[in-house]
């Protein structure tokens, strides 16, 4: 990954030494200082009178022998000069950057950073802490746009420790496969605003990824899948797997940096993978494929004792690659049906005296967690572990809301606190069309912010349980390397600053201006970095019927942070910082294009100008991120063109239990022909007991229709009448994307468009791209 080499290359070789150093200079003390662009915010800043100013060639004194003051300076080192431009050099001897060691700084992640006329002191009893005393100068250090010029530190006294001990990033491996280097570059980036626990989510349903040298299968076999079909051939197999020697690497390059990784093998369920290795470690010795359905599958461990001493074998190799505290062993999503048609478990859990398959799982959970115990190890598991007895060690990270947290802590366990929607990051941003794939329950930069990881429902005398949050990059959807970074980041900074700094300080206006710099040194860095939150979004004021009938159009212009200002153009330019101002929505003939941006008070846009065309064709045309979802259903899910597409578009919206979707207010009386744009996907869902949800229809064409209504049917009501109807071609034969043309007859009022398809539940899912309503002179 292109961060990685970078980051990799300069950390090499910033040991060399070079000649000049920094030049100190004193400058007035401004009445009004700026905003420190620190990200999260320190628990306390004392600023102080003056600077110290900071130029290429600079030294950091490094105590002689010192091996965790020398890896955060060489740190430090490799983020100044990605993010300033400015070479700093680590020495054995005195120099006005000086990193100490001082053991009357309580706590291994705590710092004190002094900045005076004279210098920078970072001060730490602690690694960890001299790591994150290390990255607050880096930030101070590239506070602007100045690339490569000296930089003047303000006076100043930060004490700092982390409000909680977990603040942590879950990245995804299994269902979609990304290299040891993406994950070194993530690890850099964590680090950049302390996040210091890295989940590695290593085994599912569709993927082995952790190299097990006793049991080859498991990558040989497990590690591969055949993506699903969306009509004809299938692709080639997709995957890959990480070496123990690759994992060790990543284990102590993120150890430099102040991270653990918690590694997760996901058991009894999401073990699909692992079954069609070793079948024998299934349950109905059967030898499935590797998993390419997303959700819940049926496939289990079986508890029998062979398997438990053959997963104990797994985690013996596990424990020898990641020495951290924690190992995470899933727990959840398993149905229990392979369970239930099994004589031998039937048997096992009598023998036992269990009455519940529950009572199974808790058991072979209570078997795993001994046994890591005797490893002075502890599990973690995911909250459905808290559905039977739990080792008195086991902590649980509660993913199904706060309740699973509230329950763990009352009963005495640490928890981690990681519930979606809300910090699961493969949620949308926003719902422009421009978002990656992902669910579409969409989580905002602020809402992630305005999330607080201590429950209310936490008694007191159980706060001390509470070790901190998690964020979760499930990549069932999210594939390439650069819709995983655009899901993180911005919003893994408003992860850092809840689970790091004071709940008092919480500040969303604040906090959207200082991470302005963190988000050009994530550039620099060569992330994809989504501008979702500061991107102008547009709306029609009224329906679009009423502007053609009119001949204007209101649009209304808005940005999610309360951040910079607006400026737009109507010539088909992009905005400035001399554009105009928008200040109300604007009345336009039908015709312009707006373009927008949000500037901030420097003349620096602050996203992408995005474009929003007001011609008649444009108003009555819909694309997919434009439709609603039917009555009776929910567009829930953003999904590819593929299940494994390696670019970052097209994606569309979806109702997985029902392929059907609105064009809300359709002005039929100007219209006099319809064109569709038609997209055919996989369906590789793992339904599980959700199965009876979908909703099939009957097709009177082989591969069924796309009956388009003027209204949706709703139950006992009238059958809306019909507007076109398209034969489906054959999913084996025709291309997964076409067109469909037909006039429609003119009617009165604007309806909602239904746009319905009949396809068999066996055959592939589809999705409207584009509805285009033409007028007769088009």
């Amino acid at each position: 990954m292109r961060e990685h080499v970078s980051f990799a290359t300069i950390v090499g070789g910033v040991l060399a030494l070079l000649s000049s150093a920094a030049t100190a200079q004193i400058s007035p003390a401004r009445t009004a200082p700026a905003p420190l662009p620190l990200v999260p915010m320190p628990q306390t800043v004392t600023r102080g009178s003056g600077s110290f100013t900071v130029a290429d060639g600079a030294r950091l004194a490094v105590p002689a022998g010192d091996a965790g003051a020398q890896a955060a300076a060489r740190l430090l080192a490799a983020h100044v000069r990605v993010e300033r431009g400015l070479t700093l050099a680590p020495i054995d001897g005195d120099a006005p950057i000086r990193f100490v060691r001082d053991a009357t700084i309580a706590g291994d992640e705590a710092y004190r950073l002094d900045v005076d006329a004279r210098g920078i002191r970072i001060a730490a009893s602690g690694d960890r802490g001299l790591v994150h005393g290390a990255m607050t100068l880096a930030q101070l250090l590239s506070p602007d746009r100045d690339y490569g010029r000296p930089v003047a530190v303000p006076a100043l006294a930060i004490a700092d420790a982390p409000r909680f001990a977990w603040r942590g990033l879950m990245i995804d491996a299994a269902r979609h496969f990304q290299p040891i280097g993406f994950l070194r570059g993530i690890v850099d980036q964590m680090a950049s605003v302390k996040l210091n626990t890295l989940h590695l989510h290593l085994t599912d349903d569709q993927g082995w990824r952790f190299e097990v040298k006793r049991y080859p299968r498991l990558t040989d076999v497990g590690a591969w899948r055949t993506p699903p079909s969306a009509g004809g051939a299938p692709g080639p197999r997709v995957g890959g797997f990480y070496t123990q020697d690759e994992l060790r690497g990543l284990v102590a390059y993120a150890a430099e940096r102040g991270i653990v990784i918690v590694p997760e093998i996901d058991l009894p369920g999401h073990a699909q993978a692992l079954v069609a290795a070793y079948p024998e470690h299934g349950v109905l010795g059967d030898r499935p494929a590797v998993g390419h359905d997303w959700g819940v599958n049926p496939y289990l461990l079986n508890p029998r004792p062979e398997t438990v001493r053959f997963v104990e074998d797994i985690l013996d190799e596990l424990l020898a690659v990641f020495p951290g505290p924690y190992i995470h062993l899933g727990g959840d999503e398993a149905v229990k049906d392979q369970w239930e048609r099994s004589p031998q478990v039937q048997a096992q859990m009598a023998s036992l005296g269990l009455k519940t398959e529950m009572q199974m799982q808790s058991w072979l959970i209570d078997q795993l967690g001994a046994y890591l115990a005797k490893h002075d190890r502890r599990l973690i598991g995911w909250d459905e572990i808290l559905e039977g007895e739990l080792p008195p060690s086991a902590s649980v990270m509660s993913w199904r809301g706060d309740k699973g947290a509230v329950e763990a802590a009352t009963r005495g366990h640490d928890v981690v606190l990681s519930p979606g929607p809300t910090l699961y990051l493969d949620n949308s941003q926003s719902r422009r069309d421009d978002e990656p794939p992902g669910r579409l329950a969409v989580q905002t930069l602020a809402d992630l912010y305005r999330y607080d990881p201590m429950p209310a429902g936490i008694a007191p005398d159980k706060a001390g349980h509470v070790l901190g949050a998690q964020g979760n990059a499930f990549s069932e959807y999210l594939i390439t390397a650069s819709q995983v970074q655009h899901a993180i980041f911005p919003r893994a900074a408003a992860l850092a600053e809840i689970t790091w700094s004071a709940k008092s300080a919480r500040d969303f206006p604040g906090f959207v201006s200082r991470v302005q710099p963190q988000l050009a040194r994530w550039r620099r860095s060569g992330l994809a970095v989504a501008d979702s939150a500061f991107a102008v979004g547009y709306a029609i004021q009224g329906r679009r019927g009423d502007a053609l009938r009119a001949g204007r159009v209101t649009v209304a212009l808005a940005t999610q942070a309360p951040l910079g200002t607006i400026r737009y153009t109507l010539d088909g330019k992009d905005p400035t910082p001399r554009s105009r101002a928008y200040a109300a929505p604007l009345t336009l003939a039908p015709g312009a294009t707006i373009r927008a941006a949000a500037f901030d008070s420097s003349g620096i846009p602050l996203a992408t100008p995005r474009a929003f065309a007001t011609g008649r064709g444009a108003l009555l045309a819909r694309g997919n991120s434009d439709l609603i979802a039917c009555p009776t259903g929910a567009l829930a899910l953003r999904v590819p063109l593929t299940a494994d597409a390696t670019a970052d578009a097209p994606a569309f919206n979806i109702d997985l239990f029902d392929t059907c979707s609105v064009y809300p207010a359709a002005p039929l009386d100007v219209a006099s022909g319809i064109t569709l744009d038609i997209a055919r996907l996989p369906r590789p869902f793992g339904l599980a007991h959700d199965v009876g949800q979908l909703r099939g229809h009957y097709n009177v064409t082989p591969h069924g229709e796309l009956v388009v209504t003027a209204g949706c049917q709703v139950k006992d009501g009238p059958r809306p009448p019909v507007v076109a109807t398209f034969p489906l071609p054959d999913p084996a034969t025709a291309p997964n994307r076409f067109r469909a043309t037909a006039p429609v007859a003119r009617r009165s009022g604007d309806p909602d468009l239904c746009l319905q398809f009949t396809s068999p539940l066996s055959d592939p899912l589809y999705a409207v791209e584009r509805v285009q309503l033409t007028e007769p002179n088009q």
